[in-house]
């Protein structure tokens, strides 16, 4: 009998990690065993399956993973067995353009430094855009900037598809969303989850310094769920808008919005310069979101929270985990990286540095450190071997070599260090101590967060 993959199903292999499989809009790839790998390779829709064979594959079968052959079915390029010679990396958050049409108060990417700002070009991104494919990336972020400004942005996201590739999330301020360019996203891909910025009602103006950019968002953020997207709202929350922050996530929850990240507005040099003293210190912050979460949970809600570095919750399950609860209980090894998000997504900027992530670029920037460049050395060799590797790949154990502090924290199990970005921007050092995290559980801000949430579910209690 003849088999064929299921067509959801792409079969990848890299150093290290060389038989697995890629799901289609699942990010990350699943192990195989050699064997299992081997039987997969052979279910191209003309291979006679001896009788031993089929049964081997028939748990393979059970999972929907092969498929029987009637007979003209053709495995497609995506899914036929590649090698990559290269780390395995299954995502990447690509800055299309630096640029932006918003002169936001926090951002280094405002309109009013344009002229400083880098894009790549057709040529630059097609390029980008074959190697990723032939290093097995999977899922794709597009980000900027404002990435829709680009003007092959069509081009790219297209591109992107045709090699086999899916965004998995575009992140826009929303002013260029309207029914053509929706319906022309809808058309290559209805799943594509859209973030819009929106920074709360009576303020988003204000953080973006555009007169109409709050109802601008709204329409955005509406149109996006009348086109059936899934849409995530990004806040950055001070103390101007936390008056309204309950009234802002009650009409995203009516909207339909799925997802609401709430980020505290950080201590960049642009933002410290226009915002006055709007910036929340790291304990007001938490204070203040453990007060936001327990009025928005009186109420059922359909909309979950993120909120960075405190929370995210699940309304429909009435269940929540403290995000600096990195690791469950017993989770914890020395060889898990220091970022896990770090190690499983490439950062890509503007100019085409790559970087841990996109928060950590500014201080890459101004200190005149590059990790790799992708416009000049290429992305597979950076994901062979190098200082971009090198930083990705640091482990835990390097960690607790490094920081005597982190290794004899009776909390380092469940913190992981910290957030290496937190770190970096507050010590200079990028196995510094996060003291984001030392207060969160040293000064008892975990049990206030428990407490908050009084009743619902803990998925990664700190014992």
């Amino acid at each position: 009998m003849k088999y064929i993959l299921n067509p959801n199903v792409a079969l990848r292999g890299w150093r290290l990690v060389p038989y697995a499989y890629y799901i289609w809009h699942r990010r990350d790839a699943l192990g195989l065993k050699r064997e299992e790998f081997e039987l997969l390779k052979k279910c191209d829709g003309e291979y006679e399956f001896s009788p031993e064979e089929e049964a081997a594959l028939a748990p393979l079968a059970e999972r929907g993973l092969a498929l029987p052959a009637d007979g003209g079915e053709r495995l497609t390029d995506w899914q036929r067995a590649r090698f990559c010679d290269n780390r395995y990396f299954p995502s990447m958050s690509w800055m299309i353009t630096g640029k932006c049409n918003y002169n936001c108060l926090h951002c280094f990417n405002a309109a009013d430094n344009a002229p400083l700002q880098s894009e790549f070009s057709w040529e630059e991104a097609e390029r980008l855009m074959d190697e990723a494919r032939d290093c097995g990336i999977h899922a794709v972020t597009i980000t900027g900037g404002e990435p829709m400004l680009h003007p092959r942005f069509f081009g790219i996201v297209e591109g992107l598809y045709e090699r086999g590739l899916y965004v998995r999330e575009l992140n826009t301020n929303g002013h260029f969303l309207n029914d053509e360019t929706l319906s022309r996203l809808k058309a290559v891909d209805g799943e594509i989850r859209i973030k819009i910025s929106f920074d709360g009602l009576g303020h988003h103006d204000w953080l973006r310094n555009r007169k109409g950019a709050e109802a601008d968002a709204l329409r955005a953020i509406g149109l996006s769920k009348a086109y059936g997207f899934r849409t995530q709202a990004q806040t950055n929350v001070h103390r101007g808008n936390l008056d309204t922050l309950l009234q802002t996530a009650e009409l995203l929850d009516g909207m339909g919005v799925e997802d609401m990240r709430i980020i505290r507005t950080t201590e960049a040099p642009r933002w410290l310069k226009n915002a006055g003293d709007a910036t929340l210190g790291v304990g007001e912050y938490y204070d203040e979101m453990f007060a936001f979460l327990r009025e928005y949970i009186k109420k059922p809600r359909h909309m979950d929270l993120d909120i960075w570095q405190v929370a995210t919750v699940w309304a429909e399950s009435r269940s929540f985990r403290a995000r600096p609860v990195e690791c469950r209980q017993g989770e914890i090894r020395d060889s898990i990286p220091v970022c896990r998000g770090n190690r499983g997504m490439v950062a890509v900027t503007a100019a085409g540095e790559a970087v841990p992530c996109h928060q950590m670029s500014g201080y890459y920037q101004a200190h005149g450190i590059s990790l790799g460049n992708v416009k000049r050395e290429g992305l597979q060799r950076l994901l062979q071997y190098g200082p971009y590797l090198s930083e990705v790949c640091t482990t835990l154990g390097d960690l607790k070599e490094a920081n005597p502090a982190c290794r004899d924290c009776r909390f380092f199990p469940y913190c992981a260090g910290g957030c290496r970005a937190i770190a970096l921007a507050f010590t200079g050092d990028r196995l510094g101590v996060d003291p984001a995290k030392c207060k969160f559980f040293k000064e008892g801000y975990y049990d206030k967060l428990v407490e908050s949430m009084g009743d619902w579910h803990n998925a990664a209690p700190v014992k």
